[in-house]
């Protein structure tokens, strides 16, 4: 969604007139995403491979498969990445990156946040009314919002890639927004616009839905006495993951993002803040790549059928203990 995927930063060691710590640009940060890759591809890996014996069997199950192989998709981008930030790769790979890789990045970026917002609004469904029946718990319903999500966001980074079509030279791919044509940049900003847009009402919806669920599980929690129930609350708080991933994933970057956008066209900005905030920027975007390795612990934690599978020896060993503990998660209607 952001053609402009560090390439700027990875490959000046000024901005303008203000000289940039080349130690955080090429090395601190490469190496804080090749940690966060390694994690983060064996970690999905594990999901992909306990997933892939899981039917749709509800629509969170889509839910979360959808939003597994959009982290996968960000993994693998992550190592094109590491090489332009840290320059070790031709110029001939930057431009690579420019017009393919950071475009997909964002992309998945983004359709993480929105799947987040569908799985959000499935579970406050389930514990709101948990014996009500909505088209949304459908599961082609599902299998059919997501396939939306995915072909809206393609259609959105489409663009940025086919108008990205001015010559690359060594030059022209030390920023990504010289290689797109007049339309190609009106493009961009509009994608910008639109995804920040699209955050924000997520965020809203999330915030929103958490603080009646909080309520709820609250007002349940005092008002019960039995201790079998108050387990089960218990049970349902743990639903708040989703918002704690979304929050500390998320959020930071799309508030360090403003100021920084602004720094850029922004004229006698003191050259001490233009760093700081690339810094911050920097940072928050290494926050947000760092969903792929946080999503797995709602898997976790929502998903008794992901825990069987990823963890199958693990929990033959305890069946007896355990089962209890997961006819508690499915009466809540958390886990699917």
């Amino acid at each position: 969604m952001d053609g402009s995927l560090n390439i700027s930063n990875s490959t000046s060691t000024s901005f303008g007139r203000c000289h940039r710590d080349t130690s955080i640009a090429h090395v601190v940060f490469p190496l804080l995403y090749s940690f966060l890759f390694l994690s983060g591809f064996l970690l999905n890996s594990l999901a992909v491979l306990a997933f892939f014996q899981i039917a749709n069997t509800s629509s969170f199950i889509v839910y979360l498969k959808n939003t597994l192989v959009s982290d996968f998709i960000m993994t693998l981008m992550l190592p094109f990445k590491i090489l332009t930030d840290s320059e070790l790769g031709w110029w001939q790979l930057k431009a690579f990156v420019c017009r393919f890789s950071a475009v997909v990045f964002y992309d998945t970026m983004y359709i993480s946040i929105v799947l987040l917002g569908l799985i959000s609004l499935d579970r406050f469904l389930k514990i709101i009314r948990p014996f009500g029946k909505f088209w949304l718990h459908n599961v082609t319903s599902a299998k059919i919002l997501s396939g939306l999500v995915w072909f809206f966001f393609l259609a959105l980074s489409l663009p940025n890639m086919v108008l990205s079509n001015r010559e690359a030279t060594p030059l022209s791919v030390r920023k990504c927004a010289s290689l797109k044509n007049h339309l190609g940049l009106k493009w961009h900003e509009a994608v910008n616009h639109i995804c920040q847009v699209i955050f924000w009402t997520i965020l809203i919806l999330i915030l929103l839905v958490y603080t009646i669920i909080a309520k709820k599980i609250y007002s349940s929690y005092v008002n019960t006495q039995a201790k079998e129930c108050k387990i089960k609350q218990r049970a349902k708080s743990k639903v708040f993951i989703i918002v704690a991933v979304f929050i500390v994933c998320f959020a930071p970057f799309h508030f360090a993002r403003i100021p920084y956008t602004l720094s850029q066209t922004g004229k006698g900005i003191d050259c001490s803040i233009q760093n700081q905030l690339f810094i911050a920027k920097e940072s928050t975007l290494w926050l947000a790549a760092a969903n792929i390795c946080m999503d797995p612990l709602i898997y976790i934690l929502l998903c008794h059928q992901f825990v069987e599978k990823a963890f199958r020896v693990k929990l033959r060993k305890s069946r007896t203990t355990t089962q209890e503990n997961y006819t508690i998660e499915l009466d809540t209607g958390i886990s699917a």
